[in-house]
């Protein structure tokens, strides 16, 4: 009776541990994967179309590449948007990139082993007067 109860007990234990492993995997962000995420369109027009140069920054003259990184997510949705490397003087110019990025529409997300995962995704959003 007492080995049928410590086998209960080591099976439930067992279990909780291995469903735990199984959903922290489920949330794991990747950096490379079998298929890339895609944007729906061309992410270049979107960008052009949807961007509107802050007034301050073209004012100074202030221009440059602004990196933003986000995740896409298994359901294609953009999370997590934070400026990796910004513009020296352009505080205004990597919030209108977060601003937009945000705003994407869902993309095809990420696969990997046949299933669709959440993956990192850096782009470089380029202000030029």
């Amino acid at each position: 009776m007492k080995t049928i109860l410590v086998f209960c007990i080591f099976l439930l234990g067992f279990t909780t541990v291995y469903s735990q492993n199984a959903l922290s995997s489920n949330d794991k962000v990747y950096t490379v994967v079998q298929q890339k995420p895609q944007f729906p369109g061309d992410i270049n027009k979107f960008l052009s179309d949807n961007l509107k140069y802050p007034e301050d920054a073209r004012k100074n003259n202030i221009q440059g590449t602004v990196y933003v990184q986000f995740v896409v997510e298994k359901d294609g949705s953009v999370s997590g948007v934070k400026v990796l490397r910004g513009v020296q003087g352009g505080a205004s110019l990597e919030s209108e990139a977060v601003q937009v990025v945000s705003g994407m529409p869902k993309w095809t997300p990420g696969v990997q082993d046949g299933s669709p995962v959440r993956v990192s995704y850096l782009l470089p959003v380029r202000f030029m007067l």
